[in-house]
């Protein structure tokens, strides 16, 4: 039994996952530390491990090898503990698109536990947070692209997670609400929680990030500061050139 890290998020030492018939692991031999009320950008191109990382730091999926904690729990030997402690927000819209987005809401939050006097206060809450008060009693179907990512972030917070992982939820969405999303975020991590980050804008990670890892093939080619890494890095003015020189421009489909 692991005790809690007082200072580490998640600790990940020398992580693989292979799956059955593959020809090579999706993650090989990961080592990563993140430390507490950090915003933690993973960040690499398609195929190079990220989904399979945050699936086993979300106890969806078991490493083949190495160790993962998050809040100091074992992956495998604590996953009860962990998925009380998590949110998870992720790329696919996880809606029921014939109910409002106050009933999502209601329904996400029995699921998750929340006691029955606190439901609607943490339900108007989300919905304030992410702008969606006024058309909380629509049906999540006639929504636009940008609230439906707006009402699949207040569903991951609604619990107050300790840590919050986000697989790229400004995808395919107009400027204004990917605005409100990264405000809302900061204003989260601000008030104390960890955020896991995923996301193909590199000016998003630059921007929100106070640290960030490229990984490919499973493995870590650069970690530390968006801006130092930049820096450090010669002939690259920017996060989004120095991800290509890292990771290659050959198309991943």
């Amino acid at each position: 039994m692991s005790s809690p890290d007082t200072v580490n998020a998640l600790c990940l030492k020398g992580l693989v996952k292979i799956y059955p018939d593959a020809d090579r692991p999706a993650v090989d031999g990961l080592t990563l530390n993140v430390a507490r009320g950090t915003i933690f950008g993973l960040l690499g191109p398609n195929g190079a491990g990220k989904t399979t990382a945050i699936s086993i730091l979300c106890t969806l999926l078991r490493p083949t090898s190495g160790t993962v904690t998050v809040l100091g729990h074992d992956v495998v030997q604590q996953a009860d503990q962990i998925r009380r402690l998590i949110g998870l927000v992720p790329q696919e819209i996880a809606l029921y698109p014939s109910l409002t987005a106050r009933e999502n809401l209601r329904y996400f939050a029995r699921i998750q536990r929340i006691s029955g006097k606190r439901i609607e206060e943490r339900v108007a809450q989300c919905l304030d947070l992410v702008g969606l008060g006024d058309c909380a009693d629509r049906r999540i179907a006639t929504y636009s692209g940008g609230m439906k990512r707006r009402a699949n972030l207040a569903v991951g917070v609604l619990h107050e997670p300790a840590i919050l992982f986000l697989d790229e939820p400004t995808v395919g969405i107009d400027a204004q609400s990917r605005n409100l999303i990264l405000e809302r975020l900061a204003e989260l991590n601000c008030a104390g929680m960890t955020l896991i980050y995923t996301t193909h804008y590199m000016e998003e990670a630059q921007q929100l990030c106070d640290e960030i890892a490229i990984i490919d093939s499973g493995k870590v080619l650069a970690q530390g500061r968006p801006e130092q890494l930049v820096d450090d890095a010669a002939d690259c003015a920017n996060l989004e050139e120095l991800f290509l020189a890292l990771t290659g421009k050959t198309l991943r489909d």
